[in-house]
């Protein structure tokens, strides 16, 4: 039943593609979340720059509000035959997109070649994380593009205040900084903030070397069952919420507020703040212009446990299956295009997020960027210096985007309600596990 609707549906999506005779250029279109136009307006540029090196191709760029989105869009235009040609999809969303059954792996569709159009191919070259996570039973399955991890940007004026000599680096050195930063007579409302959501829960499990499911974190084999009780996962929610009822931890009110995040640390609102490295720009600039200077460093750890890494966050392109020859041809070498060397360079420079490549690293060390913008080289050192293991790799299951719900609404009330850490965590392990367990029963082998 699934096999005879996949057919039907790659067969719908590839005449949806197929350029007539009157078309004078082959359309590829991409589909991406970036609206603002510093990330929209530099995936559009490179496309006119594909566009005209390439000029039988017409590579077209649409945004959309956010993955989830994006993700449904993309859904229901696969089933309707209206499909593009590379989708970009979140790192969580790795398992929904492989049982969908609708992209075809890059690798696999690259047959061995060492170029496209000239363009070269080259796997060795991308740093080992983006390597771990994008590798699915043996090939790379889809093109990494926006890589990110959490980072700690800390407001330097508070630091010195409280006669502090760096930035905490453990969740231990981070309670003794805020301790020391609210006791000053010009203390800020709030100690730290990051946004209410599951990606940070999951940065702390993987610093423990701690999987959020069974079964090699969904690596070895599919996962059944999601690890919401585990020690790790208990101690994280624990620290959490003590942060909280501390009163160190500012909590908008709004599960996954980054905005509210960022402009806590640009307006002098918190001394800490634990966010993406991708806004590492955005937040630097704008508190400077507040006369406000933000240093960067890796994301504090729970010293108990010691550090193992941390796990890339953002988003993979996929390639659509089904596609016309020529348009997949061009598609792969705009992936490619998109993604090599200095465009690599240029889209860190332009974002914050991690320079995915060794040479664009190389290159951007040549140029000295690292030294005159070090808020930028935190990410990749954190990144870089991480143990790979099974934890560190991420995790891979079907129903990862909803448990992330399920992990912020757990937090959430914990903060706001209070109650027992475990048996809350139970809660919401219980639910996951009939999410999964249902989920499976439909994709499942």
């Amino acid at each position: 039943m699934l096999h005879t609707k996949k057919l039907l549906v790659m067969a719908l999506a590839a005449l949806a593609v197929l350029p007539s005779a009157a078309q004078d250029k082959i359309e590829i279109k991409f589909w991406h979340i970036f609206q603002d136009d510093n990330r929209l307006g530099w995936s559009r540029g490179v496309a006119e720059e594909f566009n005209k090196l390439y000029p039988q191709y017409n590579v077209t760029v649409e945004a959309f509000e956010n993955y989830e989105v994006l993700l449904n869009a993309t859904e229901q235009a696969l089933e309707q035959g209206t499909a593009p040609a590379i989708v970009q999809y979140f790192e969580v969303a790795t398992q929904r997109a492989r049982d969908l059954g609708f992209f075809k792996p890059v690798q696999e569709a690259l047959a061995g070649r060492e170029e496209v159009l000239g363009i070269p191919v080259d796997f060795e070259d991308f740093i080992q994380p983006v390597v771990n996570y994008y590798t699915l039973d043996g090939q790379f399955t889809s093109m990494p593009w926006n890589s990110s991890t959490p980072i700690l940007y800390t407001n330097t004026a508070f630091l010195e205040a409280a006669g502090l000599e760096k930035p905490p680096a453990t969740w231990q050195e981070l309670e003794a900084a805020c301790e020391a930063v609210m006791a000053l007579p010009n203390a800020p409302q709030f100690c730290i903030t990051w946004p209410n959501h599951g990606w940070f829960f999951e940065q702390w499990l993987a610093q423990q070397n701690a999987e959020i499911v069974n079964n090699g974190n969904g690596r070895q084999a599919r996962a059944t069952e999601v690890l919401l009780t585990s020690e790790n996962a208990i101690n994280i929610a624990s620290w959490w919420k003590s942060m909280y009822d501390r009163g160190y931890y500012y909590y908008s009110g709004k599960q996954r507020d980054w905005t509210a995040t960022e402009q806590a640390i640009q307006t002098g609102q918190t001394a800490f703040i634990i966010t993406s490295s991708a806004d590492a720009r955005n937040i630097t600039e704008a508190a400077a212009a507040n006369g406000i200077n933000i240093v960067t460093t890796r994301m504090p750890f729970d010293e108990k446990y010691g550090w193992t890494g941390n796990i890339i966050g953002g988003a993979s392109l996929w390639l659509v299956d089904g596609l016309d020859p020529a348009v997949e041809e061009g598609a792969l070498a705009f992936l490619l295009f998109l993604n090599n060397t200095e465009n690599a360079a240029s889209w860190h420079q332009a974002t914050g997020y991690l320079p995915i490549r060794q040479s664009s690293v190389e290159l951007l060390e040549s140029q000295g960027w690292f030294e005159q913008n070090p808020n930028f080289f935190t990410a990749s050192d954190q990144i870089n210096n991480s143990q790979v293991t099974s934890a560190t790799s991420g995790g891979l299951f079907g129903t990862f985007v909803e448990t992330r719900n399920l992990v912020t609404q757990a937090i959430e009330d914990l903060m706001l309600k209070g109650g027992d850490v475990a048996e809350r965590m139970a809660a919401a392990k219980a639910e996951a596990d009939k999410l999964l367990a249902d989920y499976n029963s439909l994709f499942g082998e």
